[in-house]
Formats: structure tokens, C-alpha cells, sequence
């Protein structure tokens, strides 16, 4: 049975420990964004080096990918505490590691240490949200999730990219902040009782055998969860390129862009437990992939410095209004005694998704172009919104009860 939440949140010390983790995860792949252009031509000489520079960010999502859904069993079996304060730990380790290494591939092997930690982290946060809380409780710190993931986002972005003005090699010191989260974890997070699953839950998750499944819902999500990622990590991988092809080369004014895209975030997430009730979760994503389509569309648009802002925001706004419905859809779809292993799902949809992005963005812009590259995208969300009104058109009654 899931322990209620007070009505305000953030006066419960749980759910600020898991606010402060969930911080975290959004750092390991965007912080080192300002520093890319720096990073490239540091490495310059290495054949790759163009590829390489920008898979780094999204690195460490093939170590999620890999080993998310087994991190998921673990939290099931071993619990969900020491997995949380043994990924904070590594978060910290494996980060600031890239400051002292001389090579590409030195550097892309730590991003990956990095990416256990974070499928660490991510799993074990998100099943202690649903073990701790529930109804409009968990609504809205799944919210406040994104949010958290986004002010991380922005001071650790923001803070990286005044890093790399002194060398692109101190951005991976901000992992560090990970040192001062871990003490707060340690006090605040105890392992909840173990949960079985009740007949109801059973047949909700669509199994037939008696063995509660991770329903149908869940799987929906985390299609659609990895499809609206691949489109969103354009962001950190491809727009300070962006940004330097219109002569601007100042890296924290490419970290001011993207600390525009997290600000827009977590504003938007804040409002996901009052916006749910009224728009429920197809309007929601009508809402969400509309900002986002008329982000990449600006940003197709944008002749300079102001409308690339515009665009960020946007895309920023409607990332955060549709990422907590994934989540909710997902872990109301499975048994509470695999909440762990639907937390791996949705964990592993997220940095496929991230994978994936730059080598499809990236042939694309070489192809295209900066602005076709974002008007393809634009099309492709706005057929996203165009689709959730729809779906709420044709299904209302079924909204309502998701």
C-alpha cells in the first residue's frame, strides 16, 4: 500500500531526497553540451571527431539501454535504496573523470560508468515515487520530477558552459554536485515494505496466467515516450552547432540557450497536477506536441539570436507537459510488485531514444541543413498533436479514465 503524500509535497523529506536525485539525470547527458564545440576542436586531430564529440552526449544512454530493465529486476528483488545510493555515488566517480583523461575514447568509456549510474538513479527514483505515493500525490510529484530534472538541467548547463570558457575539459566537473546529494539520500530515503499484487491488479495488467505482466499501457508509453525522446535530443546535440553557425561562439551563450530550453521545463512540469484534471492526458499531449512542433518550427525560422530563444522555450514548454504522462500512463498500467521493473522500461525508452537522435539528426543536417532539419521535426510533432486530438475526439470516455 503506497503511503499518502501531504498536500504539499515538498515539505515531505522523500520526496525532496528524490526531487535532488532526479536532478541528476538530466545533467549526465546535457551538462556537456556548451563544451562540445571545444571538445571538437581539442580532438581535432582524431578522425572521428566530429560523430564522437557529439555522442557523448547521449553515451551514456547505451549503458542505460543495456542494463536499465536488469537494474529494474534488482530494485524488485534487492530494493530500491541501495541502488539509488550506489548510482549517486558512481554518478559523482565516473563524471568528473572525463576532466583528467587525454583521449576520445577515454572519455566516451567514462560517459558510459556514467550511464549505470544514471540507470541507477532513474530506475530506483521513479519506482520509490509510486512505492511512496499515490493518487493526485504522485500525479503531481511525477511532475515535479520534471521539473527537478530541469532546474538540474539548467544550473548544471549554465554552470558547464562558464567551465568550458577556461577549458572544455572542466564542464565534467559538475558532476560533483552528485557528493552533496548523497548524504540527503542516505537519511531521508528507507526502503519501503515489499508489495504484492492484488487480483485487481492482476487482470489490469493484462495477464492471463496468474503472473502479473507490465500491461499493455506500459508499453504504449515507452514506445511513445522513445519517439518524442529522438526528437527532443536534438536539442543538446545538434543547436549549439546551431548556434555557432550564426558566428556566435561564446560558450555560455550556447549554455544560456539551453538553459532557456530547462527554465521553459520546469516551469511547465509545475503545472502538470493542475493542468491533468482539466485536460486530461490526450489533450495534454495535443497541448505538449503543439509547443514542441511550433518550437522546431521557429527554430527552422530563426536568423538569429532571439528567435533561437523563442524556439528553445518552446520545445522546452512541450517536452515537460507531455514527459509526466508517460510515467503516469505506465505505472498505473503495472502490478506495484513490478513497479521496479516498469520504471526499467520507461528508463530504457528514454536513452534509446537518445541514442538514436544523432545518428538520425545528424545525416539529416548534413543533408539539409539546420532549418530543414528542424522543419522535418516540426511536422512530425504537430502530426503528434494533430493524432492526440484525435484520439481524444474519437475515445473522451477512455481519457478520462487512464
Amino acid at each position: 500500500m503506497s503511503q499518502s503524500l501531504s498536500p504539499l509535497p515538498s515539505l515531505d523529506r522523500r520526496a525532496v531526497a528524490l526531487l535532488l536525485a532526479a536532478t541528476l539525470t538530466t545533467m549526465a547527458n546535457a551538462a556537456i553540451s556548451p563544451a562540445l564545440p571545444g571538445l571538437e576542436a581539442r580532438f581535432a586531430d582524431h578522425p572521428q571527431a566530429a560523430l564522437l564529440t557529439r555522442f557523448l552526449v547521449p553515451a551514456p544512454s547505451v549503458a542505460v539501454v543495456l542494463i536499465a530493465g536488469w537494474t529494474g529486476v534488482l530494485a524488485d528483488r534487492i530494493g530500491k535504496r541501495i541502488l539509488l545510493l550506489g548510482g549517486v555515488f558512481l554518478f559523482a566517480l565516473a563524471g568528473c573523470l572525463g576532466m583528467f583523461l587525454n583521449s576520445l575514447e577515454a572519455i566516451l568509456a567514462s560517459r558510459l560508468a556514467l550511464g549505470v549510474a544514471v540507470a541507477l538513479i532513474m530506475t530506483a527514483q521513479t519506482a520509490l515515487i509510486a512505492d511512496y505515493f499515490d493518487g493526485a500525490a504522485r500525479s503531481r510529484l511525477l511532475g515535479l520530477q520534471i521539473s527537478a530534472r530541469n532546474i538540474g538541467g539548467l544550473v548544471s548547463i549554465t554552470l558547464a558552459g562558464v567551465l568550458a570558457l577556461m577549458s572544455p575539459m572542466h564542464a565534467f566537473a559538475i558532476h560533483g554536485i552528485a557528493l552533496l546529494i548523497l548524504p540527503v539520500l542516505w537519511v531521508a530515503i528507507t526502503e519501503p515494505k515489499r508489495p504484492t499484487s492484488s487480483p485487481a491488479e492482476t487482470l489490469a495488467s493484462g495477464s492471463a496466467s496468474g503472473a502479473p505482466g507490465l500491461g499493455a499501457g506500459l508499453w504504449s508509453m515507452a514506445a511513445l515516450q522513445l519517439l518524442t525522446t529522438l526528437c527532443f535530443f536534438t536539442m543538446p546535440t545538434q543547436v549549439p552547432f546551431f548556434v555557432a553557425s550564426h558566428g556566435i561562439d561564446n560558450t555560455a551563450v550556447m549554455g544560456a540557450v539551453m538553459g532557456a530550453l530547462t527554465l521553459a521545463g520546469a516551469f511547465a512540469a509545475t503545472r502538470y497536477s493542475v493542468l491533468k484534471p482539466r485536460l486530461g492526458h490526450a489533450r495534454l499531449f495535443m497541448l505538449g506536441y503543439g509547443l514542441m512542433g511550433s518550437g522546431m518550427a521557429t527554430l527552422a525560422l530563426a536568423g538569429g539570436l532571439p528567435l533561437i530563444f523563442v524556439g528553445a522555450t518552446l520545445v522546452g514548454l512541450g517536452f515537460a507537459t507531455v514527459s509526466p504522462n508517460f510515467n503516469e500512463i505506465a505505472l498505473k498500467s503495472a502490478p506495484a510488485s513490478r513497479r521496479g521493473r516498469a520504471a526499467g522500461v520507461m528508463t530504457t525508452s528514454v536513452f534509446l531514444g537518445q541514442i538514436i537522435s544523432p545518428f538520425l539528426t545528424l545525416p539529416l543536417v548534413r543533408a539539409s541543413g539546420y532549418p530543414g532539419t528542424f522543419a522535418a521535426l516540426a511536422v512530425v510533432l504537430l502530426l503528434g498533436a494533430v493524432g492526440a486530438l484525435v484520439i481524444h475526439s474519437q475515445q473522451k470516455p477512455l481519457t478520462k479514465q487512464v
